[in-house]
């Protein structure tokens, strides 16, 4: 495995050093957002879980050795953990109230550009382990390699994910019409 662009920084975060943590957080950010944006589907709660990741990772940072997996490939995981806590937490919240169901019907101004919204919306209505390949893979544009490792499966079992979430995505987007 090749050394970890990010090691010397997280060694820096660890000793306290506010440039270093100034210079992680500028770094990782834009990506931890994205990630938790396409997992939630909620801008705001993917504020918080970026929030939460950068705290895990001022507290750990002074114990975090670099082992099997690079320092981004951990942040990664780290931040799918705490989606898939949301995600379970929104499960499980319980009303007597019934919700308001939206008009699955397109507005009468519809317009092209939506299908970028349309695309959102069915990567959140996928599996979550074909979300989280997807948005590893396309949206982070991490490695099939590292997306496996953050997932912790095989490459070959990542690929067979991207392959079903692929297809459930076309299959979606066919029945809403919107076209490639």
């Amino acid at each position: 495995m090749s050394a970890d662009p990010d090691e010397e920084l997280v060694r820096r975060v660890g000793a306290g050093d506010p440039a270093a943590v100034q210079t992680l957080v500028a770094r990782k950010l834009p990506r931890i957002l994205s990630l938790a944006a396409r997992m939630l589907g909620d801008a705001a709660e993917a504020e918080d879980v970026a929030q939460e990741t950068f705290v895990r990772i001022w507290r750990h940072a002074s114990s975090w050795r670099r082992g099997n997996a690079r320092f981004d490939t951990w942040i990664h995981r780290v931040t799918l953990n705490l989606c898939y806590d949301r995600l379970r937490r929104r499960r499980e919240w319980v009303t007597d109230a019934v919700p308001d169901v939206a008009d699955p019907a397109p507005l009468p101004d519809a317009h092209p550009r939506e299908d970028a919204f349309r695309v959102e919306q069915a990567l959140q209505a996928i599996a979550p382990r074909q979300r989280e390949a997807i948005v590893l893979v396309y949206y982070q544009e991490t490695s099939n390699i590292e997306a496996a490792a953050t997932l912790e499966i095989s490459v070959d079992a990542l690929e067979s994910l991207l392959s079903r979430g692929r297809r459930a995505l076309q299959t979606i987007l066919a029945r809403d019409g919107v076209h490639d």
